[in-house]
């Protein structure tokens, strides 16, 4: 799972709606450094939570859904969150875009 200069790999989103309740936030530091371990090594391009709509959205690069779901195991464990994984057909960001040139 860890091949990300695969000539395959694609970029998927997850989607997981939650319940703003106790529970969430108890397991938000273990959630949190865990996609952080991802982001470090590249299978996470972003992660991020709005409590106000109760969504989290994360961006993969895996080759394939079932790999996504693998790296989302013990977050699906959670019964009361729903998660939907999309493959995306175009994902364009900064993060992607040369630098802007600087003169001196």
């Amino acid at each position: 799972m860890e091949n990300l200069n695969h000539p395959e790999n694609n970029k998927y989103q997850v989607i997981i709606y939650f319940e703003n309740d106790d529970q969430f936030l108890d397991h938000f530091p273990t959630h949190k450094e865990y996609f952080d371990n991802l982001i470090e090594k590249g299978v996470i391009d972003y992660f991020t939570i709005s409590l106000e709509s109760n969504r989290c959205w994360i961006v993969f690069t895996a080759l394939n859904k079932i790999e996504v779901s693998n790296y989302l195991q013990f977050t699906l464990s959670n019964k009361l969150w729903t998660v939907e994984i999309e493959e995306l057909y175009v994902y364009e960001s900064q993060h992607y875009r040369l630098p802007a040139l600087q003169l001196n």
